[in-house]
């Protein structure tokens, strides 16, 4: 079924500035004519799903649709619907080029769902800038589907594919790619000194479908490497007097007022710290998750015992919630647990050191791969 329906849409004349300046995109290994994308029925042209998403996006934005309708990723809770303008996207795609220096003759590997934000904003800025699209249907190694002549300069991804990249025959080539964009989840920073040795230039973002796309980047290496993000060009940032993110971004006609927690270091840069609507009060005392979270991580990792897992509050008389470490698929025995506190002592203090564990068979996770923090607390607390 074709998802035209879901462009809520007028039509105005495709500037030649939006002109797609090459006769074929390549889409899973064949080359598609544009003529055909434009005046088409994606539909008849895909051979899958994300084929059909990919397609329908190109045929409406060359013939010059001027709204769409996105959903957000529901990580937080229940997707909704919202609608962006053409401009709005432009914009967005247009402080990313600028900030990476992106330009015609590129090539733009569009290996993300196209039916969020994330991957329909790659196609903006192909259709934009003028880089060519390469697209390939979403999985854990999408250089794989590409043909070595085909040399990236540009691509976006997600953590568990940049994973799969580096332990592929293909991280050669990962590296090559001039500017690689990370996002959708935290980056695991046991990959950053893997990362430090490639050439090619790799960005943690920051954004939400409600900022159509990221308003910030991280820089993983080279010498602008530090564990901050730095604000695009014309984005202005304060925080809330919780302490919370609040973005002022040309293309958004209203301030987005987050719930992310962070620690300005300078204007136009901030530390992530981890969501308000996380934070666990425990015996009157709050708790970033996220904080400790990034502490078992590193001991887990260290212990060879890798594995998802989140920390929330479970309802305790004494304490109100009690911090507690849910893992995916694996039960930890006594002395494991015990080495484990021991370890995180040594890095935090006596209240951030989850007090008991739980297993649970299998994590919940959005549409585009997050872990789904809310419904996966849900198996845990549904008894209480």
């Amino acid at each position: 079924m074709s998802s035209r329906s879901s462009n809520d849409s007028k039509k105005i004349s495709t500037t030649k500035a939006d002109e797609y300046p090459y006769p074929s995109l390549w889409l899973n290994g064949r080359d598609v004519p544009v003529a055909a994308v434009r005046t088409g029925d994606p539909a008849s042209l895909a051979t899958t799903p994300f084929e059909e998403s990919t397609l329908d996006f190109v045929r409406a934005w060359l013939n010059g649709e001027t709204t769409f309708t996105l959903h957000t990723s529901g990580s937080t809770g229940t997707p909704k619907p919202m609608t962006v303008s053409r401009q709005q996207m432009l914009t967005s795609a247009a402080m990313t080029a600028a900030a990476l220096g992106l330009t015609a003759g590129y090539t733009a590997l569009v290996c993300l769902d196209t039916r969020y934000i994330a991957g329909k904003m790659m196609l903006v800025r192909c259709l934009t800038t003028g880089m060519h699209i390469v697209a390939v249907t979403p999985s854990s190694n999408p250089l794989a589907a590409v043909p070595d002549t085909i040399s990236v300069d540009f691509t976006a991804l997600v953590p568990y594919q940049v994973y799969a990249l580096l332990e592929s025959p293909e991280k050669a080539r990962l590296g090559a790619i001039r500017h690689t964009l990370i996002g959708g989840a935290a980056l695991d920073p046991r990959v950053l000194p893997t990362l430090a040795t490639l050439p090619g230039r790799f960005y943690a973002t920051y954004g939400m479908t409600e900022t159509i796309s990221h308003i910030a980047l991280q820089y993983l290496n080279g010498p602008a490497a530090a564990p901050i993000f730095r604000a695009l060009p014309g984005v202005t940032l304060t925080t809330d007097d919780r302490g919370c993110l609040v973005i002022h971004a040309p293309h958004v006609p209203q301030p987005v007022v987050t719930n992310d927690l962070v620690d300005m270091t300078a204007p136009g840069s901030f530390q992530w710290l981890g969501r308000w609507d996380n934070v666990i009060n425990s015996g009157g005392v709050k708790i970033i998750p996220e904080k400790v979270e990034e502490a078992i991580g590193a001991v887990l990792n260290g212990l060879n015992l890798t594995r998802s897992f989140i920390v929330c509050g479970l309802p305790d008389p004494n304490l109100g919630h009690k911090l507690t470490l849910i893992v995916d698929g694996i039960e930890f025995t006594p002395q494991q647990w015990n080495v484990i506190q021991a370890k995180l002592r040594q890095s935090l203090p006596a209240y951030e050191v989850p007090k008991d564990h739980l297993s649970v068979p299998a994590f919940r996770y959005t549409d585009t791969g997050k872990i789904h923090r809310q419904k996966t607390i849900e198996i845990v607390t549904k008894p209480y």
